[in-house]
């Protein structure tokens, strides 16, 4: 039950945090294929570019499928016990990558793991290989994308049960750095990992933070009114956005949900998921082909000392730039006295203007390594700062009760995205380094050319969404259930 000392407490930012340290432990996982798939998968089961556009593109295309029900499940069942589920099996999906070489090398008829990767590259053999560990692994990711598709739907709601409004960007941004940490503390860790331990440990090690995280849920999270650690001036101030209404009132937005097919008819949905669409494939490209990227083109591996330098570097500047991104409309919304919804606008307006810098990434590569390291860090930062506040548009207008389920459909558009780029990807870049004449873009050939292709969509990709955004829905207007 609330206490109700006077001065205010704050386990609300209790709560943010360990959104914050599960949605680290979200990319993280994500991470350890990306970070070792060049340099230790890859050799293994003989795969190449095509192989990893197809096993990056179809998680992303399973996680949105996945992703459109995992919402109302959310719902359905409650932040509480929705979240456990959700970590429990993506995290026993992580652990499970490990064992893709034990099954490859019983299901191939090879003796050893070892006699995997001796095979002759190129030969009958070296391609059933490939073919099998391909489809381990898009069993593995089939799986954690089931899991994985919970966490922004229970955190999303969460975070409008305990925050009012005018605070819900910046909690996102806070607890959605946890994704550009996880990105950072990765390089770092993974390839390490990898090289001493072997890769089948590094998921292993990656995958067992879930379950610490339960315990941690298990203890801390009661819905707000409920809660022992939130008192009576806290309580205040996270329902502050209820003043004026009935006890009636705020029952139904809190209990009396949307039929999920019925969100469809709603401008609202359509304008969440528009943003998705348009932008979520920007990031996970950035996310799965970083790496890639800096050996493809300059030749330097995740485990070396260069490697982990340009992506810390880069996830560095994505994590400390992205949480400004949440307190900007805060200040259009207490100094320029704006409605939430056309606060974060203009604030997504302003952000959608620094992907454009994705246009240079590749010309200054030729200067410096280090130009398209920073460059992809100021484009992944204004994603995620667009991210928080795009995120913080469902709350400003459905009921709390019908949050995740939007979040859900919106993260399905976004798999979709994310899909097409990632395949479409990988397909690219090995079309244009087997057919280096036949790809020119600017004043480049071969793969150096289809980088530049997709950086340029990459580019543009956010001030689209922007304004889909605001045709649909040009003024704040909340659904009245």
């Amino acid at each position: 039950m609330t206490n109700t000392n006077t001065k205010k407490t704050d386990w609300r930012w209790v709560i943010c945090s360990l959104l914050f340290l599960a949605t680290t432990i979200n990319y993280l996982d994500r991470q350890v294929l990306s970070l070792t798939w060049a340099d230790f998968i890859a050799p293994e089961f003989h795969m190449g570019h095509n192989d990893y556009g197809t096993i990056t593109g179809f998680f992303s295309l399973f996680y949105a499928f996945v992703s459109l029900f995992a919402g109302k499940f959310i719902d359905w069942m409650g932040a509480k016990k929705g979240y456990l589920w959700a970590i429990f099996f993506w995290s026993a999906a992580a652990c499970l990558h490990a064992g893709c070489g034990w099954a490859a090398m019983h299901i191939t008829g090879m003796e050893s793991i070892a006699a995997l990767k001796s095979v002759e590259q190129g030969s009958a053999a070296a391609l059933a290989i490939a073919s099998v560990g391909v489809w381990l692994f898009l069993g593995c990711r089939a799986l954690l994308a089931i899991g994985e598709s919970g966490n922004f739907p229970a955190a999303i709601k969460v975070t409008a049960q305990y925050f009012p409004k005018k605070d819900r960007a910046f909690a996102t941004s806070v607890f959605n750095a946890g994704a550009s940490v996880g990105a950072l503390v990765a390089p770092l860790t993974i390839p390490t990992l990898a090289k001493n331990l072997g890769w089948e440990a590094a998921f292993v090690i990656i995958g067992a933070l879930g379950f610490v995280w339960m315990g941690l849920w298990l203890y801390a999270y009661t819905a707000p009114q409920k809660s022992k650690h939130v008192n009576r001036a806290e309580l205040d101030y996270i329902e502050q956005d209820n003043k004026g209404e009935s006890a009636a009132e705020v029952k139904e937005e809190e209990t009396k949900t949307i039929p999920f097919w019925h969100c469809f008819k709603y401008r609202q949905t359509w304008a969440f998921a528009a943003g998705k669409f348009f932008t979520d494939g920007v990031w996970w490209f950035l996310l799965f082909w970083a790496p890639v990227y800096f050996k493809d083109e300059y030749g330097y591996e995740a485990y070396s000392a260069m490697g982990q330098a340009l992506i810390f570097t880069l996830y560095l500047i994505v994590t400390v730039v992205s949480i400004f991104g949440g307190y900007l409309p805060k200040i259009f919304v207490d100094k320029r006295g704006m409605n939430p919804y056309a606060g974060r606008m203009r604030a997504m307006l302003i952000f959608a203007f620094i992907p454009i810098l994705a246009l240079f990434a590749q010309p200054l590569g030729a200067v410096s390594v280090w130009w398209p390291a920073i460059i992809i860090g100021l484009t992944g930062a204004a994603h995620q700062a667009w991210s928080a506040n795009l995120y913080s548009t469902i709350g400003d207008m459905f009921p709390k009760s019908t949050v995740a389920s939007i979040v859900g459909i919106g993260t399905m558009a976004g798999g979709v995205s994310s899909f097409a780029i990632n395949k479409g990807a990988g397909m690219f870049f090995t079309y244009a380094g087997e057919n280096t004449g036949a790809v020119h873009f600017f004043s480049f050939s071969g793969t150096p050319a289809a980088y530049m292709i997709v950086f340029s969509v990459c580019a543009v990709s956010y001030l689209m969404a922007w304004v889909v955004m605001k045709l649909l829905v040009p003024r704040y207007k909340k659904i009245e259930l």
